[in-house]
C-alpha cells in the first residue's frame, strides 16, 4: 500500500519526498536550512529557474570549491536535478490542491482538477519549457522512465489523493491504487510532454478530457452525480 503513517496530514507535494526518499533530500532535510548541501542546492535552483543550464562546475565557482566538494554534498548532476524539479513540483501541487479544494471538489472531481491544473502550471512555466527542450533526452529520463524518483513521487503523491478520496466514500475505477495512480500519472505526462514523446503540442484540455474519462469509468462516480442530482 502507498499509505505511511502521518503521510495524509502533509501538503499534498511534500508527500512524495516523504513516500520516496533520496540520499540527497534526507540531507537537505537533515540540513534545517543550513548547510553545505542546502546552499549548494539553493544556488542551483534559483539559476535553473532563471533559465540557465545546471552546470556543476560553474556551481561549484560559485561556491568556491571544487567539484569533488559538490559531488560529495548533492551527489551526482542527475541526483542534483531530480531534487530540484521535485522541489519546484512540489509547492506547485500544493498550490494547486489547495485551491482545488476550496473550491469544495471532491472525489473524482478533485483528482481530474489537481492533475489537470499541475499539467497546465507544468505546461505554463518557461524555465521547466527551457530545460526540456534544452535537455530532451535527460529530462526524459530524470521525469519519465523506471529511473526517475519525480515520476516515483508523482505516483505515491496521486496514490495519496485516490485514497484519501475512496476514504471520504468515492468509488474509483476497479484498479489497485498503485496501478490507477500510475495510469494517472502516465496520462498527465503523455499531455504534458507531448511535444517531445509525439512532436504533439502540449495540451490541458486535452490532458483533462482524459484524465476524466480514466477518472470515471469507475462506477462510483457516476453514482455520486446521480446522487447529488
Amino acid at each position: 500500500m502507498l499509505h505511511a503513517p502521518g503521510v495524509l496530514s502533509l501538503p499534498l507535494g511534500r508527500r512524495g519526498a516523504v513516500l520516496v526518499p533520496t540520499a540527497l533530500s534526507r540531507r537537505l532535510a537533515a540540513g534545517g536550512g543550513s548547510g553545505d548541501a542546502v546552499h549548494a542546492f539553493r544556488l542551483a535552483r534559483r539559476g535553473f529557474i532563471a533559465g540557465e543550464r545546471l552546470d556543476v562546475s560553474a556551481l561549484a565557482a560559485q561556491l568556491g570549491v571544487d567539484r569533488t566538494s559538490v559531488f560529495r554534498w548533492v551527489g551526482n548532476r542527475d541526483a542534483l536535478l531530480s531534487e530540484l524539479l521535485w522541489s519546484l513540483a512540489e509547492p506547485t501541487l500544493d498550490r494547486v490542491d489547495a485551491d482545488v479544494r476550496a473550491q469544495g471538489a471532491r472525489g473524482g472531481e478533485r483528482v481530474v482538477a489537481v492533475l489537470t491544473r499541475f499539467t497546465d502550471a507544468m505546461i505554463s512555466a518557461p524555465y521547466f519549457r527551457a530545460f526540456l527542450h534544452r535537455e530532451p533526452v535527460r529530462a526524459l529520463k530524470l521525469l519519465t522512465t523506471a529511473a526517475s524518483e519525480v515520476q516515483r513521487r508523482f505516483t505515491a503523491t496521486v496514490g495519496t489523493l485516490l485514497e484519501e478520496e475512496t476514504g471520504r466514500g468515492w468509488a474509483p475505477p476497479p484498479l489497485p491504487a498503485h496501478d490507477l495512480a500510475y495510469l494517472l500519472v502516465r496520462v498527465a505526462e503523455s499531455y504534458t510532454y507531448a511535444d517531445l514523446l509525439a512532436g504533439e503540442r502540449p495540451d490541458t484540455a486535452r490532458a483533462a478530457a482524459a484524465l476524466a474519462h480514466v477518472v470515471r469509468t469507475g462506477p462510483g462516480e457516476d453514482a455520486a452525480r446521480d446522487g447529488g442530482a
